[in-house]
């Protein structure tokens, strides 16, 4: 069972989200609440997953986030957004999100984002996506992050490349012929080596220092 806090100002996106997720066999929200009480309700339900609101007028989502991750066990978070661009985005990235979506996402696909965040995997809204990887590229060279990428073995820069193309840990262990418990040791490693916050950086990181193969009609031109 995938627990599920969420995080929201507005009661009725709140009782919404329930409501859709309560629905599906495999996960149950453990709590709907403002931003004031996130973190302590965090601590209290230990959720795997929080989908978080960026903007609260009690307490704004990033404050949220970084009280989140200074837990003894940090839950995956997913921001919400109801705006096509926002500058928090990317800040909340950096600082260790799992993704982003926003809150007219299609209800069918809510509870199969939900399990892609629990296994590892990074949630993009496509609408906003290459807005903030754009912005993201651009705020530093590619030699920098090439060099970074230096630290790691030829199979962490497997798994990097792996992550970086969206995978979870459980797709990640079929494609490599790992146990899903190998692949979160090499994750974790990664993530340790590259001095970031989260799969979403590092994913990033390896496009910036050019890991990642441009698609087909990129390379015929």
């Amino acid at each position: 069972m995938i627990r599920v806090l969420v995080v929201d100002d507005e009661a009725l996106i709140r009782t919404g989200f329930q409501h859709i997720l309560d629905a599906a066999d495999d996960i149950e929200v453990v709590a709907a609440v403002t931003g004031g009480q996130a973190v302590q309700t965090a601590q209290q339900t230990r959720p795997d997953v929080v989908l978080l609101d960026i903007r609260m007028p009690d307490v704004d989502g990033l404050t949220v986030l970084a009280g989140l991750r200074r837990l003894p066990h940090p839950p995956v978070v997913a921001m919400l957004t109801t705006f096509d661009m926002d500058e928090y985005v990317a800040t909340a990235l950096r600082s260790g999100a799992a993704g982003f979506l926003l809150k007219d996402t299609d209800p069918e696909g809510l509870p199969f984002l939900v399990r892609t965040l629990a296994d590892g995997g990074t949630v993009l809204s496509s609408k906003v996506t290459r807005t903030v990887v754009d912005g993201y590229l651009n705020a530093g060279s590619q030699e920098p992050a090439a060099r970074s990428l230096d630290r790691l073995t030829d199979r962490e820069r497997a798994v990097l490349v792996l992550i970086a193309e969206g995978l979870s840990n459980t797709d990640i262990a079929t494609r490599m012929h790992l146990s899903t418990g190998t692949v979160k040791d090499h994750v974790s490693a990664i993530l340790t080596k590259l001095e970031v916050g989260g799969r979403v950086q590092a994913a990033l990181l390896a496009e910036r220092a050019g890991l990642l193969k441009p698609p087909r009609d990129e390379e015929e031109r």
